[in-house]
C-alpha cells in the first residue's frame, strides 16, 4: 500500500519521534504505541523514540512509558496511536509544536488532526495495523514488539470473537508466529488472569444489573461498591466484556465512579446496535459496537441510558 510507504519514509526523515495513544490506555493502545517504538529503534537504533502518557497499573507487562519534557516535541515528529479525537490523545498538550503528524486509527474519525493518516475501521485493531506497516515496508520486528503487538491485537478481538476479526487478521498473526517464535499460549495470562477481588466484583455486576424491556443492561458503580470489593476505578470497564452471552442483552453499559479524577467513567458494548455516536455526544467515542466516556453527572448517566435503550429498540423494530 502507498500509505506503508509514506509513513515509513516518514519515520525515517526524522530522528525525534514522539508515540502517543489515547487516555486510560486499553492493551491495544499500549501495545501498538510501545511496540511501534520497539520497531523503529530496532530499525534505526541512532534515532530518539518516546512513548508518552500515563500509564494503567494494570498493563504494567504492556511495557514503561517515558518520562520527557515537553521542549522535546518542538520539531519532532508525532504519531498517534489509536485515537480518533485531539481530546482524547494523552500526554500531548499543543499538536502544534509538533513538524509532523501521523495519525494510525482503526476507529471512525472525529477529528482531522494528521498531514499523513491511516484509518481502517475495518481492521481488528491498531496492533494488526503496526504489524502489517512492519511487514511491508523495511521495518524490522523484534520478538519483544511481536509479543505486545500480539496481546493488543487479542485484547481488542476478545481472543479473536470479535466481527473485526477478518481472514487478513489470522493470516497476519500467524505469519508473525511463525517469523518471531513468541510463546503466544503465555501470553494469554496476563490478559485474563484476574485478582479474586474481580472476580467478586464481576459476580456482584451480574447480581445487579438492569435489564429493560429493549434489551438495555445498565449498571452503576459507586466508589463505595469498589472500596467493598477492594477494586479501582478500572475494574468496571476490564470486566465489561462479561456480559456479551447474555440472551436478554442487546446493549450494556457500566458507569464507574473514579473519584481520583472526579469524573464517571463509562464502557458500553453491543451485539448489534451502533451505539459509537451516542458516546460520541457525551465526550466520547470509538467503535460501532464498543465504546465509551468520560462523563461527571448522574444527569448525564440517565441521558446515556435513555439514548442506548432507544438505540436497542430502534434495532429491535428493524
Amino acid at each position: 500500500m502507498v500509505i506503508h510507504k509514506k509513513i515509513y519514509n516518514k519515520i525515517k526523515e526524522y530522528d525525534k519521534i514522539i508515540i502517543a495513544r489515547h487516555i486510560g490506555p486499553d492493551p491495544d493502545a499500549l501495545g501498538s504505541s510501545n511496540g511501534l517504538k520497539e520497531i523503529i529503534k530496532e530499525t534505526f537504533p541512532k534515532k530518539e523514540v518516546y512513548t508518552v502518557g500515563s500509564m494503567a497499573a494494570k498493563f504494567k507487562f504492556m511495557g514503561e512509558i517515558d518520562k520527557v519534557d515537553e521542549d522535546i516535541f518542538k520539531d519532532s515528529l508525532l504519531i498517534v496511536c489509536d485515537t480518533p479525537n485531539i481530546k482524547r490523545i494523552d500526554g500531548i498538550e499543543d499538536l502544534s509544536v509538533f513538524k509532523d503528524i501521523i495519525k494510525i486509527d482503526h476507529h471512525p474519525e472525529i477529528d482531522d488532526f494528521a498531514n499523513i493518516k491511516w484509518i481502517d475501521d475495518s481492521k481488528s485493531s491498531v496492533c494488526q495495523m503496526i504489524i502489517e506497516l512492519t511487514y511491508n515496508t523495511r521495518l524490522k520486528m523484534t520478538k519483544s514488539a511481536a509479543e505486545k503487538l500480539f496481546r493488543g491485537l487479542v485484547s481488542d478481538t476478545e481472543r479473536f470473537l470479535y466481527s473485526y476479526t477478518s481472514a487478513d487478521t489470522m493470516r497476519i498473526v500467524s505469519r508473525l508466529i511463525d517469523d518471531t517464535k513468541i510463546d503466544f499460549t503465555s501470553l494469554y495470562e496476563d490478559l485474563y488472569r484476574r485478582p479474586l477481588s474481580d472476580i467478586k466484583l464481576l459476580g456482584y455486576m451480574y447480581q445487579n444489573i438492569t435489564v429493560t424491556e429493549n434489551g438495555l443492561g445498565y449498571l452503576k458503580l459507586s466508589d463505595k461498591v469498589l472500596k467493598e470489593f477492594n477494586a479501582d476505578a478500572g475494574s468496571g470497564g476490564n470486566l465489561v466484556n462479561n456480559f456479551n452471552n447474555i440472551d436478554e442483552i442487546l446493549v450494556w453499559v457500566v458507569f464507574t465512579e473514579d473519584i481520583k479524577q472526579n469524573l464517571i467513567r463509562v464502557n458500553a458494548r453491543s451485539r448489534g446496535p451502533i451505539i459509537n455516536k451516542v458516546l460520541e455526544n457525551h465526550n466520547g467515542g470509538g467503535h460501532i459496537y464498543s465504546s465509551g466516556a468520560r462523563i461527571t453527572s448522574e444527569d448525564e448517566i440517565n441521558e446515556i441510558i435513555k439514548e442506548l435503550d432507544e438505540v436497542a429498540k430502534e434495532y429491535k423494530r428493524k
